[in-house]
């Protein structure tokens, strides 16, 4: 049996799934926790990521290995290979007036037109600036500007700081995809470049960045141990998950974790001066628009936590509550939000009444609220003349089942939920087997449940009018 091994490097965890090169069973998996923060030590990624393979098993027996990871997240190395101070993550939003700023310098509808994308906070280009203008003697070090995928990769491969590393500080081996790439804020997704003018805007001058690698291209061979596994370009969690889900043009996939995202695999370049989608590539050789929210799965904790419940009784009070939870909406800002970009936002609760104001109704409210966030995003691909045929619904989130049966009142595509699994790291696995063989693997996906829409075009009515209000 032939293997590859796929890592979803994410915001809370580091997870390895192991899969049969030829029929994409998974044989064995490992995991092991990233601190907490919106800003980590990198090296505590790495040390999860020696955890996690470990459990899993370990390499000796795997043909190639790729690692997805969470974008945006700005890793900023000096000369010697090290990083200068920890990295700020995607949801890190100190960095929102740098957004303002570069809009202000450029242009919104200049910045769309070079990268796809109009800045916010969550974006590399916007924490560039924020270190510039906020720490400008760590500005000044930087030498090399790395996403978190692309620095573990570089450290997979044996590269690092002097005298921590087999192979050095060789900064010109970092490497990475188009789709991580073009979550940066200064990359060309039609082109496949980086916009130098953007990069030296935001930091001052012109570090070394990661090259830019095709689909099913290698990186170099793991240099630790006895493995003779390459390391595959890797790829941004959103677009190994849509690798991971076998998604292809006119799929679309929500994702309800921690935070929220709506995305869709199309051939179309996608241009939003709005910012409500951004147009990032994907890691086939199109494109992935995706609209994300900070707050989703999160929402339910913190209602649950409210009312007392854990989340199988949240989901029996919604569904005892009708559609449209009579008249109560919830705008969950809670932390702040992405999409729309309102990063000092909180959460609001509206249409309160005595009659209305009931544990089931705000149960409701909670799973619609998150809902009606996402498919705000999906209204704003449909503006830009991105259709799909069917909604893929995953992350834990997903699992809930009054937000299986909420869903088809919300969206106005089919609903099919996959089977749970670690979509991102097996996103990943596809890479690895991409490199090895030379081709895309067609690994089979499991639906366990298909949902026809039943829209209640009144819930969302009543969101939008409360989340214009912000």
């Amino acid at each position: 049996m032939k293997l590859v091994a796929g890592v979803d490097s994410s915001t809370q965890s580091c997870k390895v799934v192991i899969r049969d090169l030829i029929t994409g069973e998974v044989v064995r998996s490992g995991h092991a926790k990233h601190p907490d923060g919106t800003e980590v030590d990198p090296n505590a990624w790495w040390h999860a990521l020696e955890s996690a393979l470990e459990m899993a098993g370990g390499l000796d027996d795997v043909e190639a290995i790729s690692i997805a990871g969470q974008q945006h997240g700005m890793v900023v190395l000096d000369e010697s290979g090290r990083v200068i101070r920890p990295a700020l993550l995607w949801n890190d939003t100190r960095s929102a007036q740098a957004a303002l700023d570069l809009i202000a310098e450029f242009g919104v509808e200049t910045l769309v037109t070079r990268t796809g994308s109009a800045p916010v906070a969550s974006f590399t280009i916007t924490k560039l600036r924020w270190l510039r203008d906020s720490e400008p003697a760590n500005a000044a070090k930087v030498a090399a500007v790395a996403l978190p995928h692309d620095w573990l990769t570089w450290r997979l491969c044996g590269y690092g700081p002097a005298g921590e590393s087999a192979l050095g500080p060789v900064l010109t081996e970092l490497a990475t995809d188009r789709s991580d790439a073009s979550g940066t804020g200064y990359f060309n997704p039609e082109t496949n470049q980086y916009d130098d003018l953007l990069v030296i805007a935001a930091l001052g001058h012109r570090p070394i960045l990661p090259r830019i690698l095709v689909p099913g291209e290698s990186v170099g061979p793991v240099v630790s141990g006895r493995s003779h596994a390459i390391v595959a370009c890797g790829a941004g969690d959103n677009a190994g998950a849509a690798l991971g889900l076998g998604a292809r043009d006119g799929d679309i996939v929500v994702s309800l974790g921690t935070s929220g995202t709506i995305f869709a695999v199309t051939s179309t370049r996608p241009q939003d001066p709005s910012g409500t989608i951004a147009g990032f590539a994907d890691a086939s050789g199109i494109y992935l628009p995706i609209a994300v929210t900070l707050n989703a799965a999160r929402i339910l904790a913190t209602i649950s936590e409210l009312l007392g419940v854990d989340f199988e009784e949240l989901s029996r009070l919604a569904l005892k509550a009708t559609s449209g939870a009579d008249g109560l909406v919830l705008v969950p800002y809670f932390e702040g939000e992405r999409t729309p970009n309102l990063p000092n936002a909180k959460a609001s609760l509206h249409g309160m009444s005595i009659a209305s104001t009931t544990r089931e109704n705000v149960a409701r409210a909670a799973i619609e609220g998150m809902l009606c966030g996402l498919n705000a995003g999906m209204m704003a691909l449909e503006q830009l003349g991105i259709s799909g045929k069917r909604i893929l619904l995953i992350g834990g989130a997903a699992q809930n089942i009054a937000v299986q049966e909420i869903a088809r009142t919300i969206f106005t595509l089919p609903v099919e939920l996959p089977v749970p699994g670690e979509y991102v790291a097996e996103g990943a696995a596809v890479q690895a087997a991409w490199a090895v063989t030379g081709e895309r693997p067609e690994w089979p996906i499991e639906i366990s449940a298909k949902y026809e829409p039943a829209v209640n075009a009144e819930v969302m009515k009543a969101y939008l009018e409360q989340a214009k209000k912000y």
